[in-house]
């Protein structure tokens, strides 16, 4: 028998039992645990019988001027006095907390509490997200694959490469077709993929006709075995607009290599407007612009993001009539700073490499220093509806509308969000803001998401929200929850800010979404 199937069965209605097993109804799989086992999620297991959320329910406590610490649920039988920070303004995150599944459930904590005057109420719960996915940010030049190329992880589909930012390639990674659409194995690679992702932690994609790429939020990108070290300045033409300053009156001539657009110092504006005077120099590819070449190279993990290793195969012949002359220097460099070589025009007006001289060397250092670190960000993107909405309010639209109101903030285990315009509440959250390990997942399979809707007593209320079921911070902490497992976990300083009061205090102002 597997691990697995040791670990938990799940049965049909009316299926005869395992003995000493109890079923969880916290997902749809609806697993019979057994004693000190947990379930197919590891989020629930069997603790003397009963049904327990074995991760611990995870409280911020703010402190007015120094962000937030992460403060863990009491061992049983303690009593917590908030005295960590004792500034009173504790929130609940719904790490840990539990889900509202089944269907008809209230959130697993309607908290209540007033700060600065307002008595405010934040609903609770992990929400089962099968509609979601992560975008990923990887800052570099290289080349990672061509856009709409498709994106695995352990051999399976798991997204594709999108459209391409200023210094930055971008992947969409998961999906409900990715999750539910394909086979078993897909969606247990996506899940698994993405579920590392949000927790911070490495995965290895392969991208198809493209690299091997190494993402962890937070820390730079390895593709195919190099780690990344900065992000482009800006493209070739951004650079030559930044720099030409630099370099007037130490060489004839700088060509700034770029995959995107290639940039020539004397026949630039930038270079015009120095008086910089012709080179009779010729790029090989296409003008765009006085100055600024599209497509002199095909994209790659050589110079400036192309496929060349030789800097001198994007230019033609000099023209004499046109300014070339034996003697004149050119130095060619890349976006970044890493890649640059000097040289000068022979008697027959052929570039020779010389010794790199140190009166360019500054100007070099100056792009190397104005790009920034190489990092990839890592987004969760999710679709709040379905029941999730219900166990906030028993009419689910009245919470849309009021988040499209502003009148109800919405955090993920703490972490500010940005929600997308439009119909329903879709959210996109930096993991690096939620505390780790926050997100979990369900073999359905989907992954499983801590969020928070805080709003006003009053604007609560009038939502529908389930009144009877509101408790204060100081109750929770007394006495947990249905499935709380009230041990002590470890804490990591955070600073993301709340209670939102501004943003509800305007929107109170307004009338907004009533």
């Amino acid at each position: 028998m597997s691990e697995l199937a040791e670990r938990f069965e799940t049965h049909d209605p009316g299926e005869k039992l395992v003995a000493e097993k109890i079923r969880c109804d916290a997902c749809p799989v609806m697993c019979y645990i057994a004693e000190s086992r947990t379930g197919a999620c590891d989020r629930y297991g069997n603790v003397g019988g009963r049904i327990v959320r074995m991760d611990p329910l995870t409280i911020l406590d703010h402190a007015a001027e120094t962000g937030a610490a992460i403060v863990p649920f009491a061992e049983e039988g303690e009593t917590w006095d908030g005295e960590l920070v004792n500034t009173g303004r504790r929130f609940v995150t719904a790490i840990g907390a539990g889900t509202t599944y089944p269907d008809y459930k209230p959130a697993p904590f309607i908290v209540s509490q007033e700060v600065e005057g307002v008595d405010l109420v934040t609903v609770v719960t992990e929400g089962i997200f099968s509609y979601c996915g992560v975008k990923v940010k990887i800052d570099t030049d290289r080349h990672i694959g061509p856009e709409t190329a498709t994106v695995r992880a352990q051999g399976e589909a798991i997204g594709h490469v999108t459209t391409g930012e200023y210094g930055s390639q971008m992947l969409s990674l998961g999906g409900v077709h990715h999750l539910t659409g394909g086979s078993k194995a897909e969606g247990r690679a996506t899940c698994d993929a993405m579920l590392a992702l949000c927790n911070r932690k490495p995965v290895e994609l392969v991208i198809d006709g493209g690299a091997t790429v190494i993402v962890e939020a937070g820390k730079p990108p390895v593709i195919d075995g190099k780690l990344e070290q900065r992000m482009r300045v800006g493209c070739g033409s951004a650079t030559i607009g930044m720099f030409a300053t630099q370099w007037r009156g130490l060489v004839d001539e700088v060509v700034v290599v770029d995959d995107h657009i290639t940039g020539v110092v004397s026949e630039h504006q930038a270079g015009k407007v120095l008086g910089w005077q012709d080179t009779g120099i010729k790029i090989i590819g296409r003008r765009s612009t006085p100055g600024r070449y599209f497509k002199v190279s095909e994209p790659g993990l050589g110079w400036g993001g192309t496929s060349i290793s030789d800097p001198l195969s994007i230019l033609g012949e000099w023209n004499a009539k046109k300014g070339a002359r034996p003697g004149m220097s050119l130095l060619m460099v890349s976006t970044t700073g890493e890649q640059f070589a000097y040289y000068e025009l022979d008697d027959e007006l052929k570039p020779v490499q010389k010794p790199f001289p140190e009166r360019l060397r500054k100007s070099v250092e100056l792009i190397e220093d104005n790009c920034e670190p190489a990092l990839c960000t890592v987004l969760f993107v999710g679709g709040a509806g379905g029941s999730l909405r219900a166990g906030v309010t028993e009419n689910p639209v009245n919470l849309t509308r009021s988040v499209q109101g502003l009148t109800t903030y919405v955090t993920v285990g703490g972490a500010p969000v940005y929600v997308w315009p439009g119909g329903g509440i879709t959210l996109m959250v930096d993991v690096t803001r939620v505390p780790e390990g926050a997100f979990g997942y369900v073999p359905t399979p989907a992954l499983v998401a801590p969020i928070e809707f805080t709003m006003r007593r009053d604007d609560y209320v009038r939502l529908g929200g389930y009144e009877g079921e509101i408790r204060s911070v100081d109750d929770i902490l007394a006495k947990g929850g249905e499935y709380l497992n009230p041990r002590r976990g470890t804490a990591a300083p955070r600073d993301n800010p709340w209670p939102p009061l501004a943003q509800l205090r305007r929107a109170a102002a307004n009338g907004a979404g009533r």
